[in-house]
């Protein structure tokens, strides 16, 4: 071996040393306060505006809306929407929101007014509807997603900030493939429109200038309860995690990175402690995780994890102007990450 590669492998080295090392201070310094729990909803949808502002939504109707970081939150169940299962939400400031309901009838809805009253501005009675996840580009610009109808996914636009919808240009599916309405993250609008698949084939899918590219992702996949859940990105550092939400703790194969804006995909030198929901970047190279088998950091653009709390969470989402992060999960499960 040359003088210059042993000197190359020697500083790799160091450098893998060195993360394995700083992992574990970090997870110490890391911590989820636990706000609230013991509320029969499940949370899935999360929005935070900023250090003050966030909302999420839930099952049986229900939304709730903190002004103080998260301290205290103002619970509310959706008059006419009681047995809806909200589960995204977008939130603007503490007078505007969406929420998306999955399942029959598929809805958005918008508030203008803190959630005082909602608007129905896309419904859907045909159970062939199923929404998965909503993200905007800009406080009025959007998208929404849903499983797919004779083999293509719905992707649905907005230009008005939820006012309404338009079905746009919808990109093939593979039989038995699907998107999970797990935390809303299953679609992302970084620099393009992009969304995350399972089932039978494990995707990340694209719309480019010249259509939807589809490429193929090294996570777990096969089974209906198994593939990629989440996608998010920071710059041209991308991560995905998932697994499978039936067996939440095998933990081979799922979470993959990319460094080059999701143009090609490797798996993480070791995983997060199982099944995860929901990815977040919260630092530069800083990403969380969670989901029923725990929550996860990586201080490496996810190229390893360290478990930082073992509770069941379904979503954890960072400020979107702000440093405050926010977790929540089933039971009315709501966390706040500390340093």
């Amino acid at each position: 071996m040359s003088v210059r590669r042993l000197m190359i492998k020697n500083k790799l080295l160091h450098f893998i040393k060195t993360i394995l090392l700083l992992l574990p201070i970090v997870s110490m310094a890391q911590h989820i306060e636990l706000i609230e729990q013991n509320k029969p909803v499940s949370i899935r949808g999360l929005s935070v505006v900023d250090d003050n502002v966030a909302w999420i939504s839930s099952s049986k109707g229900y939304i709730a809306i903190t002004i103080d970081g998260g301290k205290s939150w103002n619970w509310q169940q959706v008059k006419g929407y009681e047995k809806s299962d909200f589960r995204d939400i977008e939130a603007f400031s503490a007078k505007e929101a969406a929420i998306m309901s999955s399942g029959t009838p598929a809805m958005i809805l918008k508030t203008t007014d803190g959630g005082n009253t909602w608007k129905a501005n896309y419904r859907k009675n045909d159970s062939t509807y199923f929404l998965d996840a909503m993200d905007f580009i800009s406080r009025k610009h959007g998208f929404a997603m849903g499983d797919p109808i004779k083999n293509k996914f719905l992707i649905l636009e907005t230009k008005n900030g939820g006012d309404s919808w338009t079905a746009i240009d919808d990109p093939d599916a593979i039989k038995d493939q699907a998107a999970f309405a797990a935390s809303g993250t299953c679609l992302m609008v970084h620099d393009k429109i992009t969304f995350v698949t399972g089932g039978c084939s494990v995707e990340i899918i694209s719309k480019t200038q010249s259509g939807w590219k589809h490429t193929a992702l090294p996570i777990l996949h096969g089974q209906s309860s198994q593939g990629a859940f989440s996608v998010t990105a920071n710059n041209k550092r991308w991560i995905i995690v998932g697994g499978d939400y039936k067996i939440d703790k095998r933990r081979d194969s799922i979470a993959c990175y990319s460094a080059d804006n999701g143009l090609s995909w490797h798996l993480a030198n070791s995983f997060p402690s199982g099944y995860q929901s929901c990815v977040d970047v919260i630092g530069t190279d800083i990403f969380l995780s969670t989901g029923t088998a725990g929550t996860n950091i990586s201080i490496d653009g996810g190229k390893n994890w360290k478990q930082i709390d073992d509770k069941s969470f379904n979503v954890c989402r960072k400020a979107k102007h702000g440093k405050l992060v926010v977790l929540a999960g089933d039971g009315g499960k709501i966390g706040i990450l500390r340093k």
